[in-house]
């Protein structure tokens, strides 16, 4: 869905796909109400981190850099968050990336442990939503001749 009206989702309002099929609107609600509580960052969706924050010094963000081998974020010469695979690292939200912006937009400030636990959660749900939307883009194929579309 997002691969098909990716240009229309950048100058428009969405459009929602509804299809006549009821067992498949309930599977389509159920992946929607796993985002919700992804993007609220609800605990019990976050319990097993994927990232984790590693190295000595302090928290300060200074430069954050990408090592894709090594699948790690540096906010400086000392510290990282490891643990996070390129397609999280890349993952756009409203023409940001999304793990990028959080940290520079906190650039010259020292994260606090609070800070530092809402980055971990923000990683894991990324992650967790990246795994949803590939099944709801398998789902999304399945049904796309029965569905209605509607502006909001």
């Amino acid at each position: 869905f997002r691969k098909k009206y990716a240009e229309f989702l950048k100058t428009d309002f969405p459009r929602i796909p509804f299809t006549k099929d009821l067992r498949i609107f309930q599977k389509v609600a159920q992946k929607g109400a796993q985002l919700i509580d992804l993007h609220l960052l609800k605990p019990q969706k976050l319990a097993r981190p994927t990232a984790r924050c590693e190295g000595s010094g302090n928290m300060r963000v200074v430069k954050v850099s990408y090592d894709a081998k090594k699948e790690r974020v540096f906010i400086n010469a000392e510290k990282r968050f490891s643990g996070i695979p390129y397609e999280v690292w890349d993952y756009h939200i409203g023409g940001y990336q999304v793990c990028e912006k959080w940290l520079k937009d906190r650039k010259g400030r020292m994260l606090s442990s609070e800070e530092t636990t809402t980055y971990v959660n923000v990683v894991t749900a990324l992650a967790e939503t990246i795994k949803i939307q590939e099944s709801l883009d398998k789902l999304f194929k399945e049904v796309e001749s029965n569905i209605l579309e509607v502006s909001l």
